[in-house]
C-alpha cells in the first residue's frame, strides 16, 4: 500500500520538525515547507495527499494557499489556527479547509484529524480498484459515492468540500429522519470532534448555499428544537 504524503506547511522550525517527525513516526511520508512557494514546488514535482497548513506565514498566508487548493479541488487541507482565533478558522473552513485544529494542539488528535482526513478523501488522486457502485438518486439529483460527486437535475455537478460530500451523505442515507447536531459531528468527523466543535455549522452552511445554487433550496429542513431533515424520499440506484 502506498504511503500518503502530507505536506507540513509551516514557518516554525522547531513546530514544523516536530509534526514531520510525529508523522513519520505514524507511517506517512511527511514534508515540511517553511513558505507557501516551497509547498508549490513540492506540489509540482509529486502528489500531495494532504497539507497541514498554518494560517500565519511569511509571504503568501495559508488562508490565501488554501483557496488555490480549493480552487483546484484536489489537495485536502487541515487548518492549523492560533488558539481562540475564531475568525480565523471560520474564514477557513469557508474557503474549503476540510478541517482545523487550534494551537497548541495535542499531538495525538493531529494524529486522529490527519487519519480521518485521509479516510475522507482517500482514492482522490489513485487509480484504484474498481469498487461497488453505490448511487442514491432523489428528486432528479444523482450522488454517486464512489465518485464522492453529486448532480443536479439538469446536469450540473456541485462541488462540494470533503466535509461537504460526507455531511450530505450522512443525511442521504437517513432521508425524512430528523439528526441532531451530536449525530452529525459523530457520523461525518467521529472520535476527532472535540464537544464544543463548530465546524458541522460552518460545513451545514455551505451545504445549503451550494445545493441551494444548484436549484435545492428544499433539500434540506431545519427542525426547531430538534435538528435538521433532509426533506426527500431516497432511492439508492
Amino acid at each position: 500500500m502506498e504511503t500518503s504524503c502530507i505536506a507540513v506547511v509551516e514557518d516554525d522550525r522547531e513546530i514544523r520538525a516536530l509534526v514531520v517527525d510525529l508523522l513519520s513516526r505514524e507511517g506517512f511520508e511527511a514534508v515540511g515547507c517553511r513558505t507557501t512557494a516551497e509547498f508549490d514546488q513540492l506540489n509540482a514535482r509529486r502528489r500531495v495527499d494532504l497539507a497541514v497548513l498554518d494560517v500565519m506565514l511569511p509571504g503568501e498566508d495559508g488562508l490565501s494557499l488554501c483557496r488555490r487548493l480549493r480552487a483546484a479541488g484536489d489537495v485536502p487541507v487541515l487548518m492549523v489556527t492560533a488558539k481562540g482565533d475564531d475568525i480565523d478558522r471560520i474564514v477557513g473552513l469557508e474557503i474549503g479547509a476540510d478541517d482545523y485544529l487550534p494551537k497548541p494542539f495535542n499531538p495525538r488528535e493531529l494524529v486522529a484529524r490527519v487519519r480521518a482526513i485521509l479516510r475522507r478523501t482517500r482514492g482522490q488522486h489513485r487509480v484504484a480498484a474498481p469498487t461497488p457502485v453505490e448511487r442514491y438518486r432523489f428528486g432528479g439529483w444523482t450522488l454517486d459515492v464512489g465518485a464522492r460527486s453529486i448532480t443536479a437535475p439538469d446536469g450540473r455537478e456541485v462541488d462540494l468540500t470533503a466535509g461537504e460530500f460526507d455531511m450530505l451523505h450522512c443525511f442521504v442515507t437517513h432521508p425524512q429522519r430528523v439528526l441532531n447536531r451530536d449525530q452529525l459531528l459523530d457520523w461525518t468527523r467521529g472520535r476527532s470532534a472535540g464537544p464544543f466543535d463548530r465546524a458541522v455549522d460552518v460545513q451545514l452552511g455551505r451545504l445549503r448555499r451550494k445545493l441551494a445554487g444548484a436549484g435545492g433550496e428544499a433539500l434540506l429542513k431545519t427542525v426547531r428544537g430538534g435538528g435538521y431533515q433532509f426533506t426527500l424520499p431516497v432511492e439508492r440506484a
